[in-house]
């Protein structure tokens, strides 16, 4: 028999991942909507705080305001940045044109005969390709704006009747029980982590803004919300929202020094943030193991870019949290967590 789940199960795995691959147009703006979901009954929980506002206002009132609110900021931001993006590709041809005043630069300061070098390898790359990608990968984001609109809504007019589909599909309590108690454990760990990472995002973002303007980087406010957005993404993600934008400022100034001060500012910025502020916020948040974090961010990055590694971390949380609720699943959730401990056990 156990060579049959193995099979069974590879087999299961191998047909997932192609649906995620082939079917990733439908499947990433509704896991996206998700996201948006548990943002949304993140500020319905902070509104039903006030007691006003818990004993007066329903449930579909304050999802309205939280929807509205997500989604014009979004709105905003896709306006903003269009403008800005609009800016930086009037510019690449100035900004190309800096490329020999860098590696000259390079030759200068360092003393090393590295021009020659640094030439032929410019001259067979386009840089202007390098920002193209990256500014193909943000308007990605935006792309599904529609479809996730849709599901979210949808998601938001369902939920009411999550409890009686959940009933009438299961007839034993316990079985309704543990059903409930996956959905309020994933409201937990997923809205908490969430919304203490859009919080420490958008400080990293407000303050790399600044640190930007002043070094005089065109279109600051992009490279910030390329920051904001990186910070989502574990591990390399502060080290790619550094090096942009200081990749950015040699080519913009055609010296070494903007990038170099770029790289101390904003770098700074990220460690302080990152070590100080962020563990002591959702350090107690998250049980996932860093090489599970690591795995996922390579295979959801492979799958769906850019955005899969924004999602990687959400995903794994969901699926210790689903898998330790079933006894055939709950070594999984064990391999996934970091210290082998998991809440809500069956």
């Amino acid at each position: 028999m156990k060579p049959t789940k193995i099979t069974n199960g590879l087999l299961i795995a191998f047909a997932m991942v192609v649906m995620f691959i082939y079917g990733k147009n439908l499947i990433l703006p509704f896991v996206v909507s998700l996201i948006f979901w548990f943002l949304i009954k993140e500020i319905r929980g902070v509104l039903n705080k006030v007691k006003f506002i818990d004993k007066n206002i329903p449930n579909a009132i304050l999802n309205v305001v939280g929807f509205a609110a997500i989604f014009a900021i979004i709105g905003g931001i896709a306006k903003i940045l269009t403008v800005n993006i609009q800016q930086l590709s009037e510019e690449l041809p100035v900004y190309q044109s800096n490329i020999a005043k860098i590696t000259e630069s390079i030759n200068t300061t360092f003393n090393i005969d590295v021009v020659s070098t640094v030439r032929e390898f410019l001259g067979e790359y386009e840089y202007t390709q390098l920002l193209s990608g990256l500014f193909n990968s943000i308007t990605e984001i935006f792309g599904d704006a529609f479809l996730i609109i849709i599901y979210t809504l949808f998601l938001l007019l369902e939920e009411p009747y999550f409890s009686r589909k959940i009933n009438a599909i299961y007839a034993e309590k316990d079985d309704q029980d543990d059903v409930n108690g996956i959905l309020r454990e994933l409201d937990k760990s997923i809205g908490r982590y969430l919304s203490l990472k859009t919080l420490i995002s958008l400080l990293t973002g407000f303050l790399s803004y600044f640190a930007l303007l002043f070094i005089g980087i065109d279109a600051p406010l992009f490279w910030a919300f390329l920051i904001f957005l990186m910070n989502y993404i574990p591990t390399v993600g502060s080290l790619i929202a550094t090096i942009f934008p200081a990749m950015f400022a040699m080519l913009q100034f055609g010296e070494l020094m903007p990038g170099v001060w770029v790289l101390v500012v904003v770098g700074a910025i990220q460690l302080v943030v990152g070590n100080y502020i962020d563990p002591k916020l959702t350090g107690s948040s998250l049980n996932v193991s860093p090489l599970v974090v690591l795995i996922g961010l390579a295979f959801w990055g492979a799958i769906w870019g850019i955005i899969g590694m924004i999602l990687s971390v959400p995903i794994s949380v969901m699926m210790i949290i689903i898998f330790s609720q079933f006894s055939s699943t709950r070594g999984i959730a064990v391999l996934l967590t970091k210290d082998g401990s998991i809440l809500n056990k069956k």
